[in-house]
């Protein structure tokens, strides 16, 4: 927990969900929803930029990082509902959303059944892109992304999929392939902001300009230079662009 002020225990969904706490108590709140087999981790750099004058709370979702899971693997939906009941166990119904690659259809599938715990939202790097439909041409893709990324960010993701294990990752993987996103971004009725790093390999400019358009009240923003996690390698652009949305 190196970095993080505290954690959070609550008791949702079925299992003990794990959040990592950064900023001052009585301060507005931000939910982070975390991409594919990562955890609270690689949202540190970017709770250290809100913190001042926002509460960053970073939940595992089941079965990564610390939130722990039984045998099954959950698909999106089952990951929203897990994220619903949580955040209804834990009174933060409306609190703004800021969801990483796959945490991004994480999030777009929670308005499809509990749009009543949708806050403004913001999407940085939305996957999946329709243009790679299958795992090799992903897996091909985030390899790619990964030389634009800080040198560390390979380090502390190694331990969150060391974490989840490798069946848990690649079927979580073919399930957000199966996952039909787009069918419901005409859902998400709360302010968006759809963010791009401008050398994002896994998310071209082309979807993340068709994700923005299906969404009702969202807009692109693209972050110069910066690749897919932006949470991790371009924090404070991504800090001031969720600054703005709230």
């Amino acid at each position: 927990m190196r970095g993080w002020q505290g954690h959070e225990l609550t008791r949702a969904a079925g299992v003990r969900f794990h959040a990592a706490l950064l900023g001052d108590a009585a301060a507005p709140e931000v939910v982070c929803v975390h991409g594919l087999g990562c955890s609270h981790r690689y949202f540190l750099p970017l709770a250290r930029r809100l913190a001042p004058g926002l509460r960053v709370v970073a939940p595992d979702l089941p079965g990564f990082g610390r939130t722990p899971a039984g045998h099954e693997v959950l698909d999106v939906r089952g990951l929203s509902l897990a994220l619903a009941a949580w955040l209804r166990a834990t009174g933060r119904a409306g609190v703004p959303l800021v969801a990483n690659s796959v945490g991004c259809q994480v999030v777009v599938d929670l308005a499809a059944h509990s749009p009543d715990l949708l806050g403004p939202v913001v999407l940085n790097g939305p996957t999946m892109d329709p243009t790679a439909p299958t795992m090799a041409r992903q897996a091909l893709r985030w390899l790619a992304a990964g030389r634009r990324e800080r040198p560390s960010l390979p380090l502390v993701l190694l331990r969150d999929y060391l974490d989840c294990g490798p069946r848990r990752l690649l079927r979580t993987l073919r399930a957000a392939l199966d996952d039909p996103v787009g069918s419901k971004l005409g859902l998400v009725t709360t302010p968006a902001v759809v963010v791009r790093g401008s050398h994002d390999s896994v998310v071209s400019r082309g979807w993340a300009a068709e994700v923005a358009r299906r969404l009702p009240r969202g807009r692109l923003v693209e972050v110069p230079g910066a690749a897919h996690t932006l949470n991790y390698s371009a924090p404070a652009e991504l800090a001031r662009i969720v600054r703005a949305i709230l």
